[in-house]
């Protein structure tokens, strides 16, 4: 740890160099040199309480222990207590024997004396009063051990060990665990390089398998092998082809490649032969009847002598020609007996326009391939879909699914107020479960620690669950008038929560769509509370009145608050000053969902309106790009069923979800969720990859990033969750 502080220390003073702040530098080395905690270096504070002994300096012995005490045991646990007391007492003892070995009888007494009021009531030191007034108290049975060089040894090495373990673990802030954390990193990236690397090999021997599999498919097998064929082996092939020799000579691959029509020359009219039959050397009776009239054609017998002729000559050439011209007859004859039926599927397949027609095809959902052919070009895939799992623990719709800051554990919300924590690494397996009374709404990750769980009810209450314990922690209570707890966002500091509180919906029954518009939008209120001290800090005030706020998010230091309303509006606040810094009609209808960009200059917005709006934060209402999404991004959400049922569903999760870079969204869809690239608003949105796997629409989705690896969640009407896990393919 003294390493890590003394490198930040150094980082700090170079930024402070690197921005100007000259001031500051010098009150940051005064406190340095200052420092009673020596950096959390172990061996300065024990040097410095060894100066203080060896100076007689007691007051300054004890003011330097009772800081150490308040800023470093004192949060320590009680069953540390007595170990603190028993160094403290092997200190002051310490102190007393250096006295006493310098014969400085004067600083002897005033220990005593100064001490008297807070030692005498503790047994350990009863003997000790008398010590002023030993005359050899190194001689003395009680009090020789404390002289020893090895009492005093055994003292300092104790207090440094304690002092170390103390130091080891104690929380860090992040800014100390930099130097860890980048080592961390760089072994994950090289880990990925080489993981990714492996993955594309593997992925490239798998293509080169199809194509030899489908150039296996496509030649007979004694094409295949023609380098190993001799000259009495061509010969014997072309005798058993049974060609016109009055025909101009071919080459010998186009008689098997099916490329095309060969049509004999014009030695007789009539009929001609088939491809199939003029591939495969038959004859068609008719053509052979007509050919006999000019030329004396050989009788059926005739037709096999050449065979063995061949043959005879093959068994003078040797023994193993006549072995492999077994071989080869056998294969021909097998491809005899399939070829007929497959030679419409050679011709597909010979077929240029008919293969790039193919390939779209041929491509399925999971988008494996890295390089599809979009237009005539050769563009890259930028994700690969290594795999999709599901998780079925819900029996009825989800409303939220969000994955925690670590990416290690997903918090999901059905309809019935069941809430699920469950873990995906190495195995699916479910953690905790938590069955409310009350009706949830909302759920939401704190930050610091990441284990601990918001969940906003409908009657006006906040919970923190801890999901290692598996217990509520706090309940909240909100506010009576403003009971359904819509929409809850963490700090990223981890010392607040932003809560949405509304008043109840208005039990109307069926509302026509325009019925939707005119009507005002729900009283609500947005406050904020401090998580240490599970009180309300303030109130924010919503203009023009008090609404309801349907979503919330901080950006990445918690220094600004985006928030979406029923009334269409987008509020911006500042959470250094507690107030709104930017407000401006955003969609006709009610914001479903928002969230910053990757850069944090432009807000991402869906409203009921069906649009997905980039607005720059720098100018007030000003659009950047928009673009149009359908209905099943959107919502209302419909799930249809047997004789005419439908279920309805309003958005209450996160509709987009952003990839680590910013540059890919992710939405939800009817079967599942669809990835899109951002482009320029001229440009409009283009569909990169679509994850699929759902029967039923999908209601929320969410996108954690780690490296090179993403988890996409996806989390639909029938209370499935689709998990899938995405490689990003570098350019």
């Amino acid at each position: 740890m003294a390493s890590a502080v003394e490198r930040t220390d150094d980082l700090v003073r170079e930024y402070l160099i690197y921005r100007g702040f000259t001031s500051t530098l010098k009150h940051l080395d005064s406190e340095i040199k200052a420092d009673k905690e020596k950096g959390f270096r172990v061996d300065k504070i024990i040097d410095q309480l060894q100066q203080l002994i060896q100076s007689f300096d007691l007051t300054g012995l004890k003011e330097y222990w009772t800081y150490l005490d308040r800023r470093l045991f004192s949060r320590l646990e009680d069953v540390y207590r007595p170990t603190v007391n028993k160094l403290r007492t092997s200190l002051y003892r310490f102190y007393i024997i250096h006295t006493v070995q310098m014969k400085n009888t004067e600083k002897t007494q005033e220990f005593f004396l100064k001490q008297v009021l807070e030692l005498q009531a503790q047994p350990e030191w009863r003997d000790w009063f008398a010590l002023p007034f030993i005359p050899a108290p190194e001689q003395n049975p009680s009090f020789s051990p404390y002289f020893s060089r090895q009492w005093a040894d055994t003292f300092l090495v104790s207090l440094h060990n304690f002092l170390s373990v103390l130091f080891q673990c104690m929380p860090q802030p992040v800014l100390l665990s930099f130097d860890g954390e980048v080592q961390r990193i760089t072994s994950v990236q090289e880990e990925s390089e080489q993981l990714r690397d492996q993955l594309f090999a593997l992925h490239g021997e798998t293509r080169l398998k199809k194509d030899e599999e489908m150039v296996h498919h496509k030649l007979p097998p004694y094409v295949q092998h023609m380098d190993r064929l001799g000259d009495t082996e061509l010969d014997l092939v072309s005798s058993q082809r049974n060609v016109n020799m009055t025909t101009p000579s071919r080459n010998f691959f186009s008689t098997f490649l099916p490329q095309g029509r060969w049509v004999p020359g014009k030695t007789a009219p009539g009929p001609q032969s088939s491809p199939t039959q003029a591939s495969l050397g038959r004859k068609d009776p008719a053509a052979t009847a007509q050919s006999a009239k000019a030329k004396d054609p050989p009788s059926a017998k005739d037709l096999k002598m050449p065979t063995v002729s061949t043959a005879t000559v093959d068994l003078a050439t040797g023994h193993s020609r006549q072995r492999r011209h077994h071989d080869h007859e056998k294969e021909r004859k097998e491809l005899l007996s399939k070829l007929p039926p497959q030679s419409s599927e050679k011709k597909n397949d010979s077929d240029p326009e008919t293969q790039t027609e193919a390939l779209p095809d041929q491509t399925d959902s999971t988008n494996q391939t890295r390089v599809c052919d979009v237009g005539g070009a050769s563009v890259e895939q930028p994700f690969i879909k290594l795999s999709q799992e599901e998780y079925i623990e819900h029996h009825s719709s989800i409303m939220h699914c969000r994955v925690d800051c670590s990416g290690r554990r997903v918090a999901s919300l059905d309809v019935d107020g069941v809430v699920k924590v469950w873990a995906f690494n190495p195995i699916m397996q479910t953690k905790a479960t938590i069955m409310s009374k009350s009706p949830l709404l909302s759920l939401e990750w704190a930050a610091k620690p990441d284990r601990l769980l918001l969940l906003g009810s409908g009657v006006g209450t906040v919970k923190l669950y801890d999901t290692d314990a598996k217990k509520s922690l706090y309940e909240m209570t909100i506010d009576d008038i403003h009971p359904r707890i819509l929409s809850l966002a963490c700090s990223p500091s981890g010392t607040s929560f932003v809560c949405s509180a509304a008043a109840p919906a208005a039990q109307s029954g069926v509302v026509m769509e325009g019925e939707a518009r005119v009507s005002a939008p729900v009283s609500g209120q947005l406050l904020l509370w401090d998580t240490k001290t599970v009180k309300q800090q303030l109130q924010f005030a919503l203009e023009p009145g008090p609404v309801a706020i349907n979503c919330t998010a901080f950006n990445h230091n918690g220094n600004l608050l985006v928030t979406g309303a029923a009334d269409g509006m987008i509020r911006l606040f500042d959470m250094q000053r507690y107030e709104s810094a930017l407000s401006w009609k955003a969609h006709d209808g009610e914001v479903y969902s928002v969230e910053f960009s990757y850069d944090e200059n432009t807000v991402f917005s869906i409203g009921e309106d069906g649009k997905f709006v980039q607005w720059n934060i720098h100018r007030c209402g000003v659009k950047q790009s928009e673009y149009s999404l359908s209905q099943d991004a959107v919502g209302p959400f419909v799930l249809s069923g047997y004789s005419g049922y439908k279920q309805v569903q309003v958005p209450r999760g996160r509709l987009f979800a952003f990839d680590s870079e910013g540059q890919h969204v992710l939405t939800c869809s009817s079967n599942g969720g669809n990835i899109y690239r951002l482009n320029k608003a001229d440009a409009g949105l283009e569909s990169v990859l679509s994850l699929g796997g759902h029967k039923a629409p999908v209601v929320t989705v969410d996108w954690c990033s780690a490296m090179d690896c993403g988890t996409c969640l996806t989390a639909s009407m029938d209370g499935k969750i689709k998990l899938s896990t995405l490689l990003a393919q570098k350019p």
